[in-house]
This record gives C-alpha cells, structure tokens and sequence, in this order.
C-alpha cells in the first residue's frame, strides 16, 4: 500500500515543476507495487539521490536550507518571497528571513527592488518600522535578515471581520502617519500604503512593513515606474502614471486605508484593472456607510482631504495631517473620560 506521505510528496514535486506529470505518472504503477519512492525518482529522472533527499528535506524546496539558520517556520509568503521565523544559530537570536523566491531570483528588477529594501530597513531605525539586519546570498538563494514581529496585519484583521471603530481607526492612520513622516525625512517615500503593509504586534504596537516600492524624494521615479504599488490604493496621480509621486501620495493611500478601515471595504472596486484606475483617477468619493453608522464629521472631512482628486487639495504634509488627527483624539478621549465620570455620578445618586 502506496503511504499517504509518498503519495504528497510526489504531488508536490509535480505541483512545484520539480518533476513532469508524465514522470509522476510513471513512478505511481511502481509504486503501488512496493517500489521505494526515492529509488524509482532517481531512476526515472536521473537525479542524484542527495537532491531528491534534499527535496525531501524541505519540501521540494519551500523551505530554505541556509548555512547558520535553523528555520523554526513559514511566517508569511507575498508575491516576490516567502518569510520565515528562524534561530540564528550563532546569537541563537530568533529573527526572521525573508527570502526572494524562485521565479522572482531570475528577473533582476526585482532583485534589485528587494535589496534596495533590505539595505533602506538597515539604515533607518525606527520604533514604528521592522529593523533590517541586511541582504546575503547562499549558493542561488537570495534572503534578507530581519527583527521577527509577532503580529497581524490590518488586511489580515479585516478578512477575520475585526471591527475597527472610529477612535482604534484614528490610532492606527496616526501610528502609519508617524512613521510615514520620519520616511519622508530620510527622503524616503514608501508608495505602497494598505493594510496588508501595517502590521499590530502582540503587544498592540504598530509596524510598518514592506519597503520593496519605496523611493526617494530626490530621484523621483522614471515615467515607465510610476504605477508601482497596489491598485485600489493608488493615488490619482501614480494611476495615471505622473511621474513625481510624493509624500501627499502616500497621504491619499493612507486616506484609503482609513476609509477600509472604519467602513469595511474599499472605495472604489472593479475586476477590470483599467476600470479600477479610471475610477482612482475620475471618480467621486462615495459611501452611504459614513453617514449611516454614526462616525464624526471630523473623520468625514480626513477621509475627504487624505483622498481628495487634487493633490493641492490634500494634506500637504505629514505634520500637518498629525496635528490634526491629534487633536481630533485628544478631543475624543476627553469626551469619553467627562462621560464616564457623569456616568458614575448619576449612578450615585
């Protein structure tokens, strides 16, 4: 009888395109016949029975084999590279290692883009971002070093149907914005604003991740690279592809962040692209649930000037932006506290 552990582990080298279907399909008559699965491999395919032991090891290749790491588990995989929680063994230190795919390895724009983000964490320090430790190579895989958080991403809270109510909102866009504005001091804009880039540690703390679409302030991007980022949080000007994106791009990408946040969906949503990115660029900011579940008129008028069309019509910089959803929850809080203590004086009575 064929074990269910051979039987996905030949599944796998198939759906990894470590092996052809047609191999795969030759191997199963054998082994069903009591052949060992490692013997028939390396007789149909020719390989080394070191590789298909290594592939053993780590699951035809999703889980890295690198010189100094014992790699404790899969934290997260994104479209370019897969984390990993691992033991330096050398500190015995817990960090995390994120390393570039396959696919992505091959194409040089994006190895470049993702040492330019290994080497901008390793630089800026920041308790509101993730410390980068550097980029390495080993043999043909190429992985970058960082602090391990342990955490949820706002998208990841959202799809758990997490509430966000409007002073937690508040919190969160204050906590990204703080961030955002010692990036743009450092010249630094970070053009992929979202939820799944803002991460709340256990503890509650706020982190931002992902840095492999940041810019500089003083290089702007070429007009060829300007709709980098995520499409239904892209400024007006990044989808129509303006060359110049700036610090009040990623305000307008936070405004969309707000707006998912306290509402629960996007603003503007289409499974056609080029419809998505008309729709960013042309039209109006509409939501029957702003006005229906009792939020602020304040939190209204920052959803309105984070996200306006016009870029001389948003915040104009970060500072001004801070200064005011500050206030707004300073005012929030003393309205709760007077609240609370009527509370307990009419209980008195």
């Amino acid at each position: 009888m064929v074990s269910r552990e051979d039987t996905e582990f030949l599944a796998l080298l198939v759906h990894r395109g470590l092996i052809l279907r047609e191999v795969a399909e030759q191997v199963f008559p054998a082994l069903q016949k009591g052949g060992e699965l490692d013997d028939l491999l390396a007789h149909h395919t020719g390989l080394a029975p070191e590789t298909i032991a290594k592939w053993r090891r780590t699951r035809g290749g999703e889980i890295p084999e690198l010189p100094g790491y014992e790699i404790l588990g899969h934290a997260g995989r994104g479209g370019t590279a897969d984390v990993f929680r691992a033991r330096e063994q050398k500190t015995q230190r817990v960090i995390a290692l994120k390393v570039l795919n396959v696919d992505s390895t091959r194409n040089a724009k994006v190895r470049d883009a993702f040492a330019r983000e290994a080497k901008l964490l390793e630089k800026l320090r920041h308790k509101g971002l993730v410390e980068g430790y550097g980029v390495f190579k080993s043999g043909s895989t190429i992985y970058s070093k960082m602090e391990f958080v342990e955490g949820h991403t706002l998208l990841e809270l959202l799809d758990r149907g997490q509430p966000f109510d409007e002073t937690a909102a508040l919190r969160v866009v204050l906590g990204a914005a703080e961030v955002l504005e010692y990036l743009a001091g450092q010249g630094v804009i970070h053009r992929d604003i979202k939820p799944g880039n803002i991460m709340l540690t256990a503890s509650g703390a706020l982190k931002l991740i992902d840095l492999g679409f940041a810019g500089s302030t003083s290089d702007a991007p070429s007009e060829g690279e300007t709709t980098v980022g995520t499409k239904e949080y892209l400024s007006p000007e990044q989808a129509r592809g303006a060359s110049g994106a700036d610090a009040r791009s990623d305000i307008y990408s936070l405004g969309v962040t707000l707006f998912h946040l306290v509402v629960g969906r996007l603003p503007f949503q289409s499974s056609d692209d080029r419809e998505l990115l008309r729709m960013q660029v042309m039209a109006s900011l509409k939501s029957p649930e702003l006005k229906s579940r009792g939020l602020s008129h304040h939190l209204h008028y920052f959803i309105e000037k984070m996200m306006a069309k016009d870029i001389e019509a948003r915040y104009q910089s970060w500072g001004e932006l801070i200064g005011d959803f500050r206030e707004q929850i300073a005012g929030r809080e003393a309205l709760d506290f007077e609240k609370q203590v009527r509370d307990r004086a009419s209980k008195r009575r």
